[in-house]
């Protein structure tokens, strides 16, 4: 992967992970989970200062949609997938208003795969605020002004990208903004499965150790929502994620264990990775792995998340308008 690559690592799954590690009564978090056919929608709503103590993360509301099928081709529960990332997204939009602009941003690197989403995203995007400017007759009811930009990453064009979507912002001054990025997963079977979804924004290369700017409402006066879907996995999380796995089956299969079981088995999984950590990191513990089938991946998800941010932000269009994106 390019040195400057945008991927991030994945913010809704980690607070998911902090909140059911603690009692569910604590102070300053909610976390709810919803199955459906293909998957569970998880949200996890950080309330306050003693919420985002709690988690290591600022207020906001972190939301994960887990479909294993996706790996698939299975067409209709991509469709499904879609339209419950839109009806998420509706949760997070401010009221529909034709004067406001939307501005969505696919942040990443379109000559490296794993990094390619949120270009390919930007691709399938319905935009309008031409319309909304030029062409107001062809403007339906229930319709949005979205406008859209790939600024691409620092290697290509020596500008931060920060400092393009700022500009953009000063001349556009959108509503809001959606950005789409990359993850790096934290556990592999997170990959080309899971979309999350953030409305306090995003640290753009955090995931590769190559962190940019944040992107939030803090830099840029607008409200930030975070899209993204891990692509790739570091070579140590996949020895963490077998550990653990042994050290199950160490416990299932041998009671008390031998020593190196008793050993493994106290040991938390933060532990565990430091452990990882110390072992691989003079060989190959930076080692960013991403699978073999990761081109139909990213072109699939991004057509999930283009269907899904469609019929979020064009409310007034048939859902089998802007859903046909998927097929």
């Amino acid at each position: 992967m390019r040195q400057y690559a945008s991927i991030h690592t994945d913010l809704a799954l980690e607070a998911h992970a902090a909140a059911v590690k603690t009692d569910w009564d604590q102070q300053g978090v909610q976390v709810d989970t919803q199955e459906f056919a293909g998957g569970t929608v998880t949200r996890v709503r950080v309330l306050d200062a003693r919420g985002a103590a709690r988690m290591g993360k600022p207020p906001g509301n972190y939301i994960t949609i887990e479909a294993p099928g996706l790996r698939q081709h299975d067409v209709e529960l991509r469709e499904q997938v879609g339209q419950i990332l839109a009806e998420e997204l509706k949760s997070l939009l401010p009221p529909l208003d034709k004067s406001s602009v939307t501005l969505v941003v696919g942040l990443g690197n379109w000559h490296v795969t794993p990094d390619s989403l949120g270009p390919l995203v930007i691709e399938e995007l319905l935009v309008t605020r031409h319309l909304f400017e030029y062409a107001p007759e062809h403007v339906d009811e229930g319709m949005r002004s979205v406008c859209a930009l790939a600024p691409g990453v620092l290697g290509i064009t020596g500008i931060e990208t920060s400092d393009i979507i700022a500009g953009v912002v000063e001349k556009v001054q959108p509503a809001i903004i959606i950005a789409i990025d990359a993850l790096a997963a934290l556990s592999i079977e997170r990959l080309g499965t899971t979309i999350q979804i953030a409305d306090t924004g995003i640290n753009p290369g955090s995931g590769v150790g190559n962190k940019r700017h944040a992107l939030n409402r803090e830099t840029l006066g607008v409200p930030v929502i975070a899209i993204g879907v891990p692509s790739v996995v570091y070579a140590n999380t996949i020895v963490l994620d077998a550990m653990q796995k042994l050290t199950a089956s160490l416990r299932a299969a041998a009671g008390q264990g031998t020593n190196v079981g008793e050993v493994l088995r106290d040991l938390s999984r933060e532990e565990q990775g430091q452990l990882v950590h110390e072992v691989l990191n003079p060989f190959w513990g930076n080692l960013i792995v991403t699978p073999k089938e990761i081109d139909e991946q990213i072109r699939q998800m991004s057509k999930v998340i283009a269907g899904g941010l469609n019929v979020a932000l064009q409310p007034g269009l048939e859902s089998s308008d802007t859903l046909k994106y998927l097929q």
